[in-house]
């Protein structure tokens, strides 16, 4: 699985505890939790069925904020966001945008802060799932 600038990560864990690991990492690094999305909840409550497809929206204001005041378009990829989702063989996924895609699609110069994101999504994606 690959799309243009999404970075997809096999999961050790089963989708409830590669998410709980994940809320667990994004609060240690020091971020705010802003949403949780449960595809799969609203799927069931409109009749449908889909695996567990959770999408978790977090980030930091003090981060997120300047970039927003650079560069307004960038807010509709802010806060980041990690996708975890089970396959049809029962795997478990995590995904999220690559910050140096982020940076090409809306056009803003690294001051630095491109690696620094990198390795802390890379971070918070190898401790919810394992790797």
């Amino acid at each position: 699985m690959s799309a243009e600038g999404l970075r997809v990560l096999p999961s050790l864990h089963g989708p409830g505890e590669t998410l709980d690991r994940l809320e667990a990492a994004v609060t240690r690094h020091g971020m705010t939790i802003f949403a949780r999305i449960d595809h799969g909840a609203a799927a069931k409550k409109a009749g449908l069925e889909l695996r567990p497809t959770v999408v978790v929206f977090f980030g930091n204001p003090r981060a997120g904020t300047p970039a927003m005041q650079r560069t307004p378009t960038v807010a509709i990829d802010l806060p980041m966001r990690m996708l975890i989702w089970q396959d049809d063989n029962g795997a478990t996924w995590l995904a999220y945008n690559e910050p140096a895609w982020l940076f090409r699609r809306h056009g803003i110069v690294d001051d630095g802060s491109v690696d620094v994101m990198i390795d802390v999504l890379q971070s918070i994606g190898g401790e919810a799932t394992g790797r």
